[in-house]
């Protein structure tokens, strides 16, 4: 599809960014956690929250959704680590 043959809607929303649902339930898991929990808490429970909120018909998509974070900050580390020991500090 062409974007000239969008609604003015789509057009419009077209470059907004998708949030998936358990982007969605991480926002709310931390949320919640810094009001109930304001001594601190674990990185693993926003994470055990929101996927325990996430709906059953949901999962899937997340667990997708969480391996691709994972190769991506694995692929980052490498990079970074590849820069710093070439000596570019960036």
């Amino acid at each position: 599809m062409n974007f000239d043959d969008l609604d003015e809607f789509d057009r419009l929303t077209s470059k907004v960014q998708r949030i998936s649902a358990l982007t969605a339930l991480f926002a709310d898991a931390e949320e919640t956690l810094l009001a109930t929990h304001p001594e601190g808490f674990e990185v693993e429970d926003i994470g055990r929250r929101a996927w325990a909120l996430l709906p059953e018909g949901e999962r899937e998509r997340a667990f997708d959704e969480l391996l691709y974070t994972y190769w991506e900050a694995v692929a980052a580390d490498r990079e970074t680590w590849a820069r710093y020991e070439a000596g570019d500090a960036r």
